[in-house]
């Protein structure tokens, strides 16, 4: 069948189920400036677009603050319309108890799966067979952000990769700037890890740690080099004395930090903030050793309302986020690379452009959500937190973290 064809059909599916106007609740972790401007692309698409009422249920906090949340109300019964969680893992024992909105039909005649790329992203949606969440981006989180005004003070070169960023720190600490800006929470420690170990470990060897539960590679030379590094970064950041990630992105758009390992998503405060790519700041994926980048991002779920003018208003917004314009608008904002690979992007900036180069060249790599258990997610981010604020030596935190991959689920 071809796409145009399927396109009419999920069109006539949607319009037989659509009722009356009805309000969804949705809820998510997009709090920040960036993030906010992003969400808001949604709202007026479902506000303006259908007779459906966006009713926002934004949770204020990271993911780990906001997941059990939105968790506990859905087992609870008290479920909201549709939420945003990461595709992966994260609600597969909602979906085992029958606890979320089963989108195949409208992803089917949609022909969802010839317009997702990567494939990876709508499998992570697919349990059984079935497809039950929507993906709405790709965030990826091995960059480094760089400030060149910081760097332009303390008169030296702009940085090109991480070991040129760690030889201009002492600069940079001379001129009175925070090398390293590091927000104090394991899961932001856990991603700076995480960057580090695909740039200075390399692609093989992260896959043989995160997807294959290797414990010996996790323990061997590679990962001490790795641990080494975040060593560094520690000392680096031990001068950051702020909590989000959003405040520690701050700091580089203001060139009181040198720089920051976060994902992609930061591009949204810069473009706030009215910064330039290339001009005003560098991105450099895979720490500018490896460029390759793992396609995490988020998605919606839908939790199961025994209310048909409810669940058909719910088909209507899963549709509508996957939608080309509405996926061009949202993205542009986030900062995120869209989930469709037939869309124009021309107007993205350099740091889109190189993100959506690489997808195009296949340097992909599955997201720890798609990995790793939310559990072992969890071990690890503690293992991070407890790392960055003591002076646990780098060899101990090794054997830790090769213990958590050995029990890896």
């Amino acid at each position: 069948m071809k796409l145009t064809t399927k396109l009419l059909a999920a069109t006539a599916i949607v319009s037989a189920t659509s009722a009356s106007a009805v309000d969804l609740e949705v809820t998510h972790w997009w709090t920040s400036g960036g993030e906010a401007a992003a969400v808001s692309k949604f709202a007026e698409a479902l506000n303006t677009r259908t007779e459906h009422n966006w009713i926002d249920g934004a949770i204020a906090g990271s993911g780990g603050t906001a997941r059990p949340i939105i968790i506990s109300r859905i087992l609870g019964g008290d479920p909201m319309a549709a939420t945003q969680l990461n595709h992966g893992r994260q609600a597969e024992e909602l979906i085992e108890a029958g606890l979320m909105t089963d989108l195949t039909e409208v992803a089917e005649a949609e022909g969802w799966a010839d317009i997702v790329n990567p494939p990876s992203l709508l499998d992570a949606c697919t349990f059984e067979g079935r497809i039950y969440c929507v993906p709405v981006n790709i965030h990826s989180a091995q960059w480094i952000w760089i400030s060149h005004g910081a760097f332009e003070k303390a008169g030296v070169p702009v940085p090109t990769n991480w070991d040129e960023f760690v030889a201009g720190a002492p600069a940079l600490q001379e001129a009175g700037i925070v090398p390293l800006a590091m927000g104090q929470q394991g899961w932001q420690q856990s991603i700076a890890f995480g960057a580090l170990a695909v740039g200075l470990a390399g692609v093989d060897t992260w896959l043989a740690v995160n997807r294959d539960k290797n414990a010996e590679v996790a323990a061997g030379p590679e990962y001490a080099r790795v641990f080494a590094a975040a060593a560094d970064a520690r000392e680096l950041a031990r001068d950051s004395n702020v909590q989000d990630w959003n405040l520690a992105t701050n700091m580089v758009i203001t060139d009181t930090a040198g720089g920051q390992i976060m994902g992609d998503w930061a591009q949204g405060e810069f473009q706030v903030a009215g910064e330039v790519a290339g001009e005003d700041y560098s991105c450099l994926p895979g720490l500018g050793f490896n460029e390759v980048l793992d396609t995490g991002g988020d998605a919606f779920y839908f939790p199961a309302i025994d209310d048909p003018e409810v669940r058909a208003a719910q088909l209507e917004l899963a549709s509508l986020l996957i939608s080309p314009e509405v996926q061009v608008s949202f993205n542009l904002a986030k900062g995120s690379l869209p989930v469709r690979g037939d869309i124009d992007m021309s107007s993205a900036n350099d740091c889109m452009q190189k993100g959506l180069n690489i997808l195009a060249s296949g340097g992909v790599l599955p997201s720890g959500d798609m990995n790793l258990s939310p559990d072992t997610s969890t071990q690890i981010e503690e293992l991070m937190a407890e790392f960055w604020s003591s002076d646990m030596s780098a060899e101990d935190a090794q054997a830790r973290y090769a213990a958590i991959i050995a029990d890896a689920d």
